[in-house]
């Protein structure tokens, strides 16, 4: 495993789990969030997006997290050797979302750019504007995108790691770099 792609819902640990992975491992660890989330929460163009993507996945060591799908597919995964997917139940994943979202919002910790959770996003209607809103939307999508991916040809180059509980996803990074 050189090149990796952590992917899975908001809430599921891709983060952690990236993070981990590249001290483990000694790689880089590129987040997506942090190259798409500009200041004041401001979406860095399309164009810009996959540029500064395609610029730091270009290296033969990394691991990504996050989902972005226009440049997942035609970037990130054509290089990768393996994907990460934590497939971890809806229940387990929006309860992890929202203590996650809550700390934040309540410690104002800075995520990327100076960008921060506000409670007051809680309560917009939304779901591009509220994270926990657009977990619940997107969770079944994300599931059925991911399982189809395994079976498609295109990506049989890749190793698919599929975690579906928060004891594998330990129990498989506990094993991580003991070969």
């Amino acid at each position: 495993m050189q090149r990796i792609a952590v992917v899975g819902s908001p809430g599921s640990g891709k983060t952690t789990v990236a993070r981990e992975l590249a001290d483990k491992l000694h790689l880089p660890h590129i987040e997506l969030d942090a190259i798409f989330h500009q200041p004041e929460w401001k979406p860095l163009p399309d164009d810009g997006f996959t540029a500064a993507v395609d610029e730091a996945t270009t290296g033969e060591h990394w691991v990504t997290c996050g989902n972005y799908q226009r440049v997942s597919k035609p970037i990130i995964w054509p290089r990768a050797d393996t994907v990460v997917w934590l497939d971890l139940p809806k229940p387990v994943v929006l309860r992890a979302l929202v203590h996650r979202s809550v700390r934040r919002a309540w410690q104002r910790e800075e995520l990327w750019n100076g960008n921060r959770e506000r409670f007051g996003s809680f309560l917009k209607t939304r779901k591009e504007d509220n994270i926990l809103l657009w977990a619940w939307a997107h969770f079944d999508s994300l599931r059925d995108r991911y399982s189809a991916a395994i079976a498609e040809p295109s990506w049989a180059h890749l190793d698919f790691v599929r975690l579906r509980s928060r004891r594998e996803v330990s129990e498989w990074l506990a094993g991580v770099g003991r070969t």
